[in-house]
């Protein structure tokens, strides 16, 4: 089974890819989030590929990831970009991803996740006007669609349910206006889901599995990528923004999993049979990738190697990040 360290390797291991389209940037490449649940990779990865100075910028609430990142040579700025002061007072960046977003908790709380996912990306852009900007949003700004449609691509209509994804939907609009306004280049990474071993759809599945809980088979198909892989996309994705229009980007694996065949074959890795409750519904958030793969390739993990990894870490007792997706949800409650 990987150790921490080791997951951490594979998540930082840039491609040739990357290291060559990173060295045509100019100017800093800044990340707003970089604290989050995928942001310290991103950051690895980027100095990795060797990027041209790294600002990391979070409040880094997690004890000593600031000094970790510091050590492997990112420039750390402690800073909420949620205050107008500490945002006016960050640096000028050339290159900017934010990662900033709110999902977890919304129900009762949906004022707070209208501000942090729509009101906060207008200020951010503001404030980056003269930047090139990669902001990640969520394949949930897509309506539910039949399973054998081969899923939403980017020239799909929008139709996002519940508040969570029409806030979301509304950060993609807010970045589009100014990015118009002002003529800066855009990229929107629409990711889902994406998992590594610490959480994700198929550790939230593993975990079900191996405790004895239900799984519910209502959303019978979703798509998964490795985590790495969409680190590098979102990273490269800054080289093709553009504005009016923006550069708009699915980022997911080619393949549709099913969740009773992921279930099934977590419990063989888990010696433990899956208990299912429910029926697979004919229509699940799927999106098609074909774009992100014929621009940047495809993911070098397999859904079944993810599988085998994920029952190896969770079976192994590895740490996990408590943040369960709630992918099986189809009114948009989170």
């Amino acid at each position: 089974m990987l150790n921490v360290a080791e997951l951490e390797e594979r998540l930082a291991e840039p491609s040739a890819a990357l290291t060559a389209d990173l060295a045509e940037l100019d100017g800093d490449l800044m990340i707003l989030g970089a604290g989050g649940k995928l942001g310290p990779s991103l950051v690895r990865l980027a100095l990795r590929a060797g990027a041209r100075n790294v600002i990391a910028v979070s409040r880094f609430s997690e004890p000593g990831l600031a000094d970790a990142l510091t050590a492997e040579g990112a420039t750390v700025v402690r800073a909420d970009v949620a205050d107008e002061r500490a945002l006016r007072d960050l640096p000028d960046a050339k290159n900017v991803v934010f990662l900033v977003g709110a999902k977890f908790g919304t129900s009762g709380r949906e004022h707070a996740t209208w501000f942090t996912n729509a009101y906060l990306p207008g200020r951010v852009a503001e404030r980056f006007r003269d930047s090139r900007i990669a902001a990640l949003s969520t394949g949930n700004v897509y309506p539910l669609v039949p399973v054998t449609s081969g899923g939403s691509t980017e020239d799909s209509p929008t139709g996002p349910v519940g508040e969570y994804a029409m806030s979301c939907l509304g950060r993609e609009r807010i970045f589009e206006h100014f990015s118009e306004r002002y003529g800066t280049p855009l990229a929107l990474i629409r990711l889902n889901y994406a998992v590594e071993m610490r959480y994700g759809v198929l550790v939230d599945l593993a975990q079900k599995v191996l405790d004895g809980t239900p799984v519910d088979l209502s959303t019978g198909q979703v798509n998964v990528v490795w985590q790495g892989y969409a680190n590098e996309v979102t990273l490269r994705a800054l080289k093709h923004a553009s504005a009016a229009p923006p550069y708009v980007l699915n980022v997911t694996g080619p393949e549709l999993v099913s969740v009773r065949q992921a279930a099934t074959a977590l419990g063989a890795a888990l010696g433990k049979e899956p208990v299912f409750t429910g029926q697979e519904a004919p229509t699940a958030l799927l999106s098609n990738a074909g774009r992100c793969h014929r621009t940047y390739g495809y993911p070098g993990i397999t859904p079944e190697e993810l599988i085998e990894h994920t029952a190896r870490w969770v079976a192994g007792g590895g740490p996990l990040l408590g943040k369960p997706t709630k992918f099986e949800r189809r009114d948009g409650q989170f």
